[in-house]
C-alpha cells in the first residue's frame, strides 16, 4: 500500500510527469476540483501546450530522469505527483523516489508496478488467482536459443514481447521459423531502447484474436470496482488506433465473468489506483479469454469509459490516492451510452504508418457540438498551431472521442468530427481513420486485431482530386499577383494574366503531390475569367476565394468546395479538404530527387522516416541479396529495416550509427553484380 498521508484537501498543487494532451487533460481535472498544476518539459516542448496551459511549468533535461523530476515536485512545492501514461508512468522506482521524498505517488504501489510490470511474474501471480492465462514461455532471462525453443514448444506463429513494457512497442509476430533470430534479435533492440531491460518472453499467438481490457479502480481500503470493458482491436503495429466502449463482443454474462476475472487480477497484486487488465479474446468464444498484461496507469483510451459510464477517472486517482474510499458500488456501474475514441497521430499510412515530423502551419480542432446533450464530441489534444513535431517522443498528437445512445450515431458523429479536423505541416491519419470508421466490418462490430492490415492497402489514401492541385495552383497564381506602389497604381504587364497577341498564354505550375508522378497545371486569366488546365485535361472556369489566412472556397469542375491551405518554409504547399491531406511540392527535375519508396530501382536506398540510424547491417564491399537488410532507422521508438532492392554490392555507405537522417535522405547505395562471378566456384591449384 502507497504512503498517501495527505488528504485530498490539501493537494493544492499536484506535479505531472509527463507531456502533450495527458499532461493536458490531466490539467483540465485539476483546474476543474481547485488544484494548481505544475508540469516539466524540454527544452524541445518549450512552446508545447502542456506548459502554456500549466500554472507552474519546470525545464528538466529528459522527461526519464527521475531526480530532476522529483526535484521539479518540489521546486514547485506540489504535495503530489501524477505520472500520467508512458515515460515513468510504470517505472516502480520513480514511485518509491516520490514517497520517499515525502510526496504522494498518484498510481498504484511500487510492488505493484514491479510485479505486474514484469510479464512472466504477472502472468504467473493472476493464474494463482484463477484467471486464465494466455500459453507461453515459462521464466525470465531467457537467451536468444532459449527463447526460439520455446517458440518451438509453444507452436508458431508466436508473439514475441518485451516483458517490462507495453504499448506494442518491441512486439513482433513471428509465423516462419526462418525469422526467429532476426526478429528476437530485433526486439531486443528496441525493449531496451524503449523500457531499458531487453527481457523478453513467448506467448502463443491466437488468431483472428479480439483485444478487449477491463478498467479497475481499487482503493486503500480494500474495495475494487471494474468500470466495464473497452473494445481495442483496430490495431497497427500492435498498437492502438481506434477504441470503443462497451465490447459489442460480450455479452452481459461474459462481461460480468471478465469484470470478476479484472478485479481478481487486480486484488493479486495488492493493487491501489487506477489500472487496466487486458485480455486476448477469440472472436469466435469471448467465452474462452485470456490474459495478457495489467497496466498499472491511467490508459491512453480511458476517455471512452468516462464517456459512455460517466465518471472522471483522473478525479478518482486523486481520491484514491488521497486515501479516500470509492464512493461507487459495482452495481452502480453501467453503460447508459456508448463512446468511440480515434488516436490522431503523426505517421504516414500510405507508407506503412511509418513516423513523419514537422511544424504545426494550420490546426483547426472539432467544435464540441450543442444541443440536448444525447451525442458528445470531446477532444484530448496536446497540439497548439506552430508546434515542432519531432521523431523524440511518441507520435500520438490527440484524441478524438464522440459519445451517443447507441453505436451507429456514435460512429456518424466521430466521422463528422475527423472531417472537421484539420493538421497542416505534418502527415497525420486522419484520412485514414475517417474510412476506417466507414469501413462495413466496423461498422458491424465485426473487428479483430489484423483487421486495420487487412484493410490498411484500400484505405491508406484515396486518388488525388483534380481540385486539390488546381487550388494549390491557384494560390501559387496569387502569390505572383505584384503589390501596388503607394498611389495604388499596378504595372499592367506584371500582372499574371496569361495575355498576349493571339493565344493566351498560360501560367504553368508543375507540382509533385505526396511523392507521385509530376502534375502539370495550366492557369488562364485572372479573377473571375480564370479557367485551369490539371494533367493535360480541358480548361475549366475556376474562381478562388480567400475567407481567411487558411480557408478557400473553390469553384471548379463545376463543384465549390471548402479546403484549407498552407504554405511551408520549404515552399511546398499543404492542402486538405474533408478529413484528406495532400502536399504539393514544386517539381523542379533538375534537382528531384529519388521517390519516396524506400529503396529505389537504381539502387539508391532511402531513409522512409526522419529518424535515427541504429544499427548498419552492411559495409561497403559486402554482398546483399534482394530484402536484406542493409540499415535500421529508428524514431519514435519504432525501427525500420532499410532493405536492398536487388541482389548486389554496397557501393556506398553515406550514414553512421547513431546519425539523425531526415525523410528521403540517401542512406546507402548498391550496385548490381554483373555475371555474378563471385559466386563461381574457386579454381582448383594444381600440384
Amino acid at each position: 500500500m502507497p504512503e498517501n498521508p495527505t488528504p485530498r484537501s490539501m493537494f493544492t498543487t499536484v506535479l505531472i510527469a509527463n507531456r502533450g494532451e495527458i499532461a493536458c487533460r490531466v490539467i483540465r481535472t485539476l483546474h476543474a476540483n481547485g488544484i494548481r498544476a505544475a508540469v516539466v518539459y524540454t527544452d524541445p516542448d518549450e512552446r508545447a501546450r502542456h506548459v502554456r496551459d500549466a500554472d507552474i511549468a519546470v525545464r528538466v533535461g529528459d522527461y526519464l530522469d527521475i531526480d530532476a523530476v522529483v526535484d521539479a515536485a518540489v521546486r514547485a512545492d506540489a504535495q503530489a505527483v501524477h505520472p500520467g501514461y508512458g515515460f515513468l508512468a510504470e517505472n516502480a522506482k520513480f514511485a518509491r523516489a516520490v514517497t520517499e521524498a515525502g510526496l504522494t505517488f498518484i498510481g498504484p504501489p511500487a510492488e505493484a508496478i514491479d510485479l505486474m510490470g514484469d510479464k512472466i511474474r504477472a502472468k504467473e501471480t493472476v493464474a494463482a488467482f484463477g484467471v486464465p492465462v494466455v500459453p507461453g514461455s515459462r521464466g525470465s532471462g531467457l537467451s536468444d536459443e532459449q527463447l526460439a525453443d520455446e517458440a518451438r514448444k509453444v507452436g508458431l506463429p508466436v508473439l514475441i514481447k518485451p516483458s517490462a513494457g507495453g504499448g506494442g512497442k518491441g512486439m513482433h509476430l513471428v509465423r516462419d521459423e526462418a525469422r526467429l533470430a532476426d526478429e528476437i534479435a530485433a526486439a531486443r533492440r528496441e525493449a531496451a531502447g524503449a523500457f531499458g531491460d531487453d527481457t523478453l518472453l513467448i506467448e502463443r499467438w491466437i488468431d483472428r484474436p479480439r483485444h478487449i481490457e477491463v478498467q479497475v479502480v481499487a482503493d486503500a481500503h480494500g474495495h475494487v470496482v471494474h468500470f466495464g470493458e473497452r473494445e481495442c482491436s483496430l490495431q497497427r503495429r500492435h498498437q492502438k488506433i481506434v477504441e470503443e466502449a462497451p465490447s459489442v463482443l460480450l455479452t452481459p454474462t461474459q462481461r460480468e465473468a471478465m469484470g470478476t476475472a479484472a478485479v481478481e487480477a487486480a486484488r493479486s497484486c495488492g493493487y491501489v489506483g487506477a489500472g487496466t487488465v487486458e485480455f486476448i479474446v477469440p472472436g469466435g468464444n469471448p467465452d474462452d479469454f485470456f490474459f495478457m498484461e495489467m497496466n498499472t496507469r491511467l490508459q491512453v483510451e480511458h476517455p471512452v469509459t468516462e464517456l459512455a459510464v460517466g465518471v472522471d477517472l483522473v478525479k478518482l486517482q486523486l481520491d484514491v490516492a488521497a486515501g479516500l474510499p470509492l464512493d461507487w458500488d459495482q452495481n452502480e456501474v453501467s453503460y447508459d451510452r456508448h463512446a468511440v475514441e480515434v488516436r490522431v497521430y503523426a505517421e504516414d499510412p500510405a507508407r506503412g504508418f511509418l513516423p513523419s515530423s514537422g511544424r504545426v502551419l494550420v490546426l483547426h480542432e472539432p467544435e464540441l457540438p450543442r444541443g440536448d446533450g444525447d451525442t458528445e464530441v470531446r477532444v484530448d489534444s496536446g497540439l497548439v498551431q506552430g508546434y515542432e513535431v519531432g521523431t523524440g517522443y511518441d507520435p500520438m498528437l490527440a484524441k478524438i472521442v464522440a459519445c451517443a445512445r447507441d453505436r451507429e450515431t456514435a460512429l456518424h458523429a466521430l466521422r463528422q468530427a475527423l472531417t472537421r479536423t484539420t493538421v497542416l505541416g505534418v502527415r497525420t491519419n486522419i484520412g485514414f481513420l475517417y474510412r476506417l470508421l466507414a469501413d462495413d466490418d466496423v461498422v458491424a462490430g465485426r473487428l479483430d486485431t489484423g483487421l486495420v492490415e487487412a484493410v490498411q492497402d484500400r484505405i491508406s489514401g484515396t486518388g488525388l482530386p483534380p481540385g486539390a492541385v488546381a487550388l494549390a495552383a491557384l494560390v501559387g497564381q496569387a502569390g505572383l499577383e505584384p503589390a501596388a506602389d503607394a498611389d495604388g497604381w499596378v504595372d499592367p504587364f506584371s500582372v499574371p494574366t496569361g495575355w498576349r497577341i493571339g493565344t493566351p498564354a498560360p501560367t504553368v505550375h508543375e507540382f509533385r503531390v505526396d511523392g507521385g508522378e509530376p502534375v502539370e497545371v495550366r492557369v488562364y486569366g485572372r479573377g473571375r475569367h480564370t479557367a485551369v488546365a490539371v494533367a493535360g485535361q480541358p480548361a475549366e472556369p475556376a474562381h478562388v476565394a480567400f475567407d481567411g489566412p487558411d480557408t478557400a472556397r473553390l469553384t471548379f469542375g463545376g463543384l465549390t468546395e471548402t479546403y484549407r491551405h498552407a504554405r511551408a518554409d520549404d515552399g511546398s504547399l499543404w492542402v486538405s479538404r474533408g478529413a484528406d491531406t495532400w502536399r504539393a511540392v514544386p517539381f523542379d527535375p533538375v534537382e528531384a530527387g529519388p521517390g519516396a519508396t524506400g529503396a529505389g530501382g537504381d539502387g539508391t536506398l532511402v531513409s522512409p522516416m526522419p529518424g535515427t540510424v541504429t544499427v548498419l547491417k552492411a559495409a561497403v564491399g559486402d554482398r546483399v541479396t534482394a530484402g536484406q537488410a542493409v540499415v535500421v532507422v529508428e524514431a519514435m521508438k519504432m525501427e525500420h529495416a532499410v532493405a536492398a532492392p536487388f541482389d548486389g554490392t554496397v557501393a556506398e555507405l553515406r550514414v553512421d550509427a547513431g546519425a539523425r537522417v531526415a525523410l528521403d535522405e540517401v542512406l546507402a547505395v548498391v550496385h548490381p553484380v554483373e555475371g555474378d562471378s563471385a559466386s563461381a566456384p574457386d579454381e582448383e591449384v594444381a600440384g
